[in-house]
């Protein structure tokens, strides 16, 4: 069974940097497009970065030239650093595959707060 274990969030004031860490079990990363998600209050989860297992990445422009998706395959792993945060950044932060057949079972995400 698949597990994702998101960590690294926490409260910071804007303009501030988290980086975000994901360990998966279960199965191998390495063949897999690998994405972070976020669900903001009231809104629905939403991609907002993936990385091919080429390492071609993706952003959505909101977040754009302040975030950077990295990974591990020798650890399972996939990071996100998160600079220049905004108040509108706020939310819980998921880590899963970006494939058309579905994504593994939710972690329980990291919270993520930007507020002064």
């Amino acid at each position: 069974q698949v597990q994702l274990v998101e960590s690294g969030g926490g409260l910071v004031q804007p303009g501030g940097s988290l980086r975000l860490s994901c360990a998966v079990s279960g199965i191998m990363i390495n063949f897999w497009t690998m994405g972070w998600y976020r669900q903001a209050p009231g809104k629905q989860r939403e991609l907002i970065v993936r990385i091919l297992a080429s390492g071609t990445t993706w952003y959505a422009d909101s977040v754009k030239g302040r975030f950077t998706i990295s990974r591990d395959n020798t650890k399972n792993a996939v990071y996100l650093q998160m600079n220049s945060l905004k108040p509108n950044d706020t939310a819980v932060y998921y880590c899963n595959r970006d494939s058309v057949v579905g994504p593994w079972n939710w972690g329980q995400g990291t919270q993520v707060t930007v507020s002064s």
